[in-house]
Order: C-alpha cells, then structure tokens, then sequence
C-alpha cells in the first residue's frame, strides 16, 4: 500500500526576489494593477458592487513580494492611489496564489480556508467583493493575451469614441495588399 501523498507545498517567491520587489516604489504597480482591473473588470462591476466599493480605500498585498497595491472604485473605473494609512480592505495571499485565483484554478474559499488568502477590515465589502467576483463571466487569465499589443489595443478600444483596435503594423509589413 502507498502512503497518501500530502499536496504539494505552494509556490513562494524567493527572498531574493522579495529583497528587490520590497524596493520599488508601489505606485507604479498600483497603476498596472487599475489598469488591469479597468481592462479586465470595470465594465461587468454590477451598479451595487460599484455604489458600495465607491470611495473605499482598498489594497492588495502580495506577501511574498512584500508589495501592496492600492487603489480605490471612482464609480467608473479603478483609480491607483498613494499608499493608504488605513484601508477598508486589504485582501492578501502570495503572488502564486493570486495567478491561481486569476487562472481560475483556486477558489478564494479554498485559499481562504487554508490560511493563504485573508481579507482584513470591512468583512461585509468582502463578502460582496468576493462573491461578485465569483458570479462574474471573467475570462480565465491567459498570460499570451497580455502582450504588449493585446494590452496596447484593448487600452485604445477603451478610450471614448474609438472605433476598433488594430495592432500596430510591424515595420517592413504593410496592411495592404501590393
């Protein structure tokens, strides 16, 4: 008979990797991170989600980066924000962790129940936050549709009064025929 094999041990990032990541400035990321969820989740935000997120200081800590992002709901889209005294809330779990969360390939519950996910301050926005989240049609994250020209012409499919996004044609190709 075999022994039952326990789950494999999380992936963490490297303190090395942590040594530096602690290092950069966080508004940077704070952008990326509005931006991403601008890109990915503005538009699917039901009005009740957006009323009780509007104006609420939230954060994302990745622990094992050693980074927070924080940002805030305008009531149209995702706002980065300098870095909060306080929060209403913080959701935290490891940088795999949030991929596996982004990939569909977790649940928060799961994560949550196992100690590797936490939610800290408003326990009500949350629990709205989460669930809204899970009754959400999101795309399962694909890292290939996050190259710079799919980000690039889903940006500029954002702005008002544009019409559909072409990718850049690269140079020595033309879009015409000859």
């Amino acid at each position: 008979m075999h022994a039952p094999q326990s789950a494999p041990a999380p992936f963490v990032l490297p303190s090395a990797v942590a040594a530096l990541t602690t290092r950069l400035p966080a508004f940077p990321g704070s952008v990326l991170l509005a931006t991403a969820l601008n890109v990915g989740l503005a538009r699917q935000l039901p009005r009740d989600v957006g009323d009780m997120l509007r104006g609420k200081r939230l954060r994302i800590h990745v622990r094992d980066a050693g980074v927070t992002f924080d940002f805030t709901w305008t009531g149209g889209a995702f706002a980065p924000r300098a870095r909060f005294a306080e929060t209403d809330l913080c959701i935290a779990a490891s940088a795999h962790d949030f991929l596996l969360l982004a990939q569909r390939q977790q649940d928060p519950d799961t994560l949550f129940f196992s100690r590797r996910l936490s939610m800290e301050g408003d326990t009500e926005l949350g629990l709205v936050v989460k669930n809204a989240l899970d009754a959400l049609e999101l795309p399962v994250l694909d890292l290939q549709q996050w190259g710079p020209r799919q980000v690039l012409a889903r940006l500029a499919a954002l702005r008002p009064g544009a019409r559909a996004a072409q990718p850049p044609a690269r140079p020595g190709f033309s879009r015409t025929a000859p």
